[in-house]
């Protein structure tokens, strides 16, 4: 039987590693799906959303590489939409499939006709649309080149009346090639930046997931000049673990002592970040940076020095022109600062809350003990992104995914079916508000078709938590940040999963220890308190007023005692504050 150009398609994928489709089949998908269950050598995992494909897509590339997802015509590439924008802004190869309608409706208001080349253009680096067999191969290959080296979303749209068509063999190679050359600055551009880093006395050093394969060579650095590490939240499980000179994260879910040393210091190396908060970059000392990706040099800071170059192989020739530096005062007071920060952090873990009111940040203390030193975790935009960030510690093999650039609600959940299918010999937490999980809900009964081991811990503090506290620092009345929730135990019950709501603090490590122990998938809620604060690590006089606007409006329409709950529940930050 000759084959056609799904059989061709599923042939490159798994000659290019690739091991699942995320999809929802139907119409346009139709042979593809065929193709797949006749080859037995790729899977297709059925979602109920695409938009759980893409997400799932993401974090299986983020973890293994390269991944795929599929949309059919319309509808199924709108769903896509929303994962592969935070796949493309993760740095995700993700390969998107988007099968529709047939060539001769073309340009005609056709059923469920969209322009997928407009509607993936923000959100890919390769976009393109096959619509003769000899055009198809050579794309495909281009995709999956663009893909892997572009690190992002490579888009191929693919009408439904091509995939059933013989197959045309390509004029050209159709391997994917997984080169890995070494990228680093000059011999000069080196020597420039060994000279600064020589001649300055306190320097920081701030990593971004680009320095993540050079921890070694970061610590070393960080020996030999006295300098202070802080990183971003994507680079914490990689950059933090036996890192005697590490200060934590700074940004908007980071912690002072971060922020601090990148302050105080006269010279801040950049290795590898694109973090995007400039209020939190210091503007009165000497930057430097290198990155991989040169366009993003001095787009987020004003530089001194900009040098184009992979992080771990720019280190290594760089170490051995750094002189080993004997004056340690200015590390000594940052680790001594650090160390009064992780004890302030400690307070509400050590205090835990009170019955449907439990301490989030001891549900993240916890959960950090109990689980394995490999485990990986999803987190939600929101609340459940800063106990993540501030309670879970990175040892060397956990990994940790969220939606750290897109910052999209409900991303948790579908990247641990992702993640969970990508490294089934790991355990994975997925960290999710209410308000996430509520939106994504279906995928649940993806995560029981598959018996996927997931563990997901609801923090369920029937609120939009972070939406209240901006709403909060903005002076506003937090209206319609309410959550009416359902009975999770009852819906974990109903979907065929494991399903336990802890409700005091007493029983919490107990409880979630037994849960965790479950051998399929388990819904884990815990009624977390509402009125639990994230304070960022350096307070605007604009924050401070528009919260005491916020308590002040509060008092005159009569709620005292949500005041009164606020307060309760962060005696320790508004004591800090005032």
């Amino acid at each position: 039987m000759s084959k056609n150009i799904s059989d061709q398609l599923v042939d490159t994928l798994v000659e290019a590693g690739i091991q699942r489709i995320y999809a929802v089949t139907g119409d346009s998908l139709n042979h593809v799906n065929e193709a797949i269950h006749r080859s037995g050598k790729i899977k297709w995992i059925h979602v109920r959303n695409e938009e759980t494909a893409a997400f799932a897509a993401g974090a299986e590339a983020q973890l293994n590489g390269l991944a795929c997802c599929a949309g059919s015509s319309g509808p199924g590439h709108v769903h896509l939409i929303n994962g592969l924008y935070d796949a493309h802004r993760s740095s995700a190869s993700v390969l998107a499939i988007a099968s529709t309608i047939p060539t001769k409706e073309f340009g005609t208001a056709y059923f469920q006709e969209t322009n997928t080349i407009k509607l993936f253009d923000d959100c890919s680096c390769y976009n393109q649309m096959a619509t003769t067999p000899a055009q198809f191969p050579r794309m495909l290959q281009a995709a999956l080149q663009h893909a892997v080296h572009q690190k992002g979303v490579a888009v191929l749209g693919l009408p439904g009346d091509i995939t059933n068509l013989p197959a045309v063999e390509a004029e050209t190679t159709t391997t994917l090639f997984l080169n890995k050359p070494i990228v680093r600055p000059s011999d000069g551009e080196l020597a420039q930046l060994a000279e600064l880093l020589n001649s300055h006395k306190k320097i920081a050093i701030y990593c971004g997931l680009g320095a993540a394969q050079a921890h070694d060579e970061v610590v070393e650095l960080a020996q030999k000049l006295k300098s202070p590490v802080a990183y971003s939240y994507k680079a914490k499980m990689d950059i933090q673990y036996e890192n005697p000179y590490e200060v934590g994260l700074t940004g908007l879910l980071g912690i002072p002592s971060a922020y601090q040393s990148m302050h105080e210091c006269d010279l801040l190396v950049l290795l590898g970040t694109d973090f995007p908060y400039t209020p939190f970059m210091p503007v009165h000392n000497k930057i430097v940076q290198i990155d991989i990706k040169p366009e993003n040099l001095g787009r987020r800071a004003k530089l001194d020095l900009g040098l184009c170059g992979d992080v771990k192989d720019s280190l290594q020739a760089l170490l051995p022109l750094v002189e080993n530096k004997e004056e340690s005062t200015f590390l000594n007071r940052q680790l001594k600062f650090y160390k009064e920060v992780k004890k302030n952090l400690l307070y509400y873990v050590n205090d835990k809350g009170e019955s449907n009111a439990i301490h989030p940040e001891y549900v993240a203390s916890v959960i950090n003990e109990l689980v394995d030193k490999d485990a990986i975790f999803t987190v939600d935009t929101g609340m459940c992104c800063v106990w993540a960030a501030r309670y879970i510690d990175g040892t060397g093999q956990r990994k940790m995914l969220g939606s750290f650039n897109h910052g999209t609600m409900a991303n948790a959940m579908p990247q641990a079916i992702g993640a969970s299918l990508a490294c089934p010999e790991k355990q994975v937490i997925a960290f999710c508000g209410d308000g996430g999980l509520s939106m994504m809900m279906g995928d649940l009964m993806t995560i029981v078709q598959y018996n996927l081991p997931v563990k997901i811990v609801l923090f369920n503090n029937q609120s939009l938590g972070m939406v209240k506290l901006e709403m909060q620092v903005a002076g506003i009345p937090d209206v319609e940040t309410d959550m009416l929730n359902p009975d999770f135990d009852k819906l974990a019950e109903a979907m065929g999963m494991f399903g336990v709501t802890i409700t005091d603090p007493a029983d919490l490590k107990t409880t979630l220890q037994s849960a965790l122990q479950q051998d399929g998938p388990a819904l884990i809620t815990i009624r977390t308190d509402a009125n639990a604060l994230a304070m960022p690590p350096k307070l605007e006089f604009d924050q401070m007023k528009g919260f005491a606007y916020y308590m002040g409006k509060m008092m005159l329409s009569g709620r005292t005692n949500e005041i009164l709950k606020i307060v309760k529940s962060n005696y320790k930050h508004l004591g800090e504050v005032i």
